[in-house]
C-alpha cells in the first residue's frame, strides 16, 4: 500500500512521514516544494512538487493508495479529483473547526467521492513560539485576551493520529476534533513556558490598536486580524477538551507543560 504525504516539509506533514514509518510503513511517497529543507528518511520515495502546480501533484499521486492531505483550502478541491481521478481509496485531511476558514479543505475532499476522514485540530500548542521573542528578551509578555481559554493540541499528536487512521481500517466517513488533555487560559500557558524555563513570567495584556498593531507585525496583516479577531470571538466561550486521541492512539494527548518543557530551550 502506498501513502502519499503531502506538505512533507511542513511542521505535521514531516512528522506524518515519521509516524508511518515507526508503525511499519513500508511505501511512503512524500510531496514536498524542498526536499532538502525536508530532510526526509532513507527510504521514502521523494516527489518534488507545490499545491500551486497541480501536475506536479498528479506525478504525486500516480499509484498511491492513500492520501495524507495538507491544508490549503485554494488547491484542495483541485487535488481531491485529482485523486479520485488516479483511484485513491482513502484521504485523510486536516482541517479545522467546522464552518471555520479550513471548511474549504472538508468540502473540496468530500466532493470527489473518495472515502475521507477529516483531522480537525484546534489551536496548536506551537502557537505558543509567536511568544518566543519576548520571552528571550525579558520576563514580560506583552499580548490580547489573557482569560481565552482552548485545548491547544500538540502537532506530534495530530501526525500521530493521522498515520494510525491512514493504516487502521474503520475510519471512512469519520471527522475527529483533536484537542490537547485540558483547556487553558492564554496567560496559563504563559506560566507553564516560563515553569519550564525556571521562570515568573508576567502576562502584560494589549487591547484596541495597539494589540491589533501587534499581530499584524508578528503574523502579518491578513493573519493577524484573523487570529486577533478568532480570539475576541472566543471570550467567554472556552473549548471543550475530547478523548479522540486517548481514543484512537491508546495514550494521553500531550499536556501543555510537557510540550512547554519539550521545547524550553526554543525559548532561552
Amino acid at each position: 500500500m502506498k501513502i502519499l504525504v503531502t506538505g512533507a516539509t511542513g511542521n505535521v506533514g514531516r512528522m506524518v512521514v515519521d509516524e508511518l514509518l515507526a508503525l511499519g510503513a513500508t511505501d511512503v511517497r512524500a510531496l514536498t516544494a524542498d526536499p532538502v529543507k525536508a530532510d526526509l528518511p532513507d527510504g521514502v520515495e521523494v516527489v518534488r512538487g507545490h499545491f500551486g502546480r497541480l501536475a506536479t501533484v498528479a506525478d504525486a499521486l500516480t499509484g498511491a493508495d492513500k492520501l495524507y492531505l495538507a491544508p490549503h483550502p485554494p488547491s484542495a478541491a483541485g487535488i481531491s479529483r485529482l485523486a479520485a481521478d488516479f483511484g485513491v481509496r482513502h484521504i485523510v485531511d486536516m482541517s479545522g473547526p467546522k464552518g471555520a476558514h479550513w471548511q474549504a479543505v472538508e468540502d473540496g475532499v468530500e466532493a470527489s467521492g473518495v472515502p475521507f476522514t477529516h483531522l480537525e485540530p484546534g489551536e496548536f500548542m506551537a502557537n505558543g513560539l509567536h511568544w518566543a521573542g519576548q520571552i528571550r528578551a525579558g520576563d514580560v509578555v506583552r499580548d490580547a485576551y489573557p482569560e481565552v481559554v482552548n485545548a491547544a493540541i500538540a502537532q506530534e499528536d495530530i501526525a500521530a493520529v493521522a498515520a494510525r487512521v491512514l493504516l487502521t481500517g474503520d475510519h471512512a466517513g469519520q471527522s475527529y476534533v483533536l484537542t490537547g488533555p485540558e483547556a487553558l487560559s492564554r496567560r496559563e500557558k504563559v506560566a507553564a513556558i516560563g515553569a519550564a524555563l525556571g521562570r515568573a513570567l508576567i502576562y502584560e495584556e494589549m487591547t484596541g490598536e495597539a494589540a491589533r498593531a501587534h499581530f499584524r507585525a508578528a503574523m502579518g496583516e491578513a493573519a493577524g486580524d484573523w487570529y486577533l479577531d478568532g480570539l475576541e470571538r472566543s471570550v467567554g466561550y472556552p473549548q471543550p477538551v475530547t478523548s479522540t486521541v486517548n481514543d484512537l492512539l491508546g495514550r494521553p494527548a500531550m499536556g501543555y507543560r510537557e510540550w512547554a518543557h519539550r521545547h524550553a530551550d526554543q525559548f532561552r
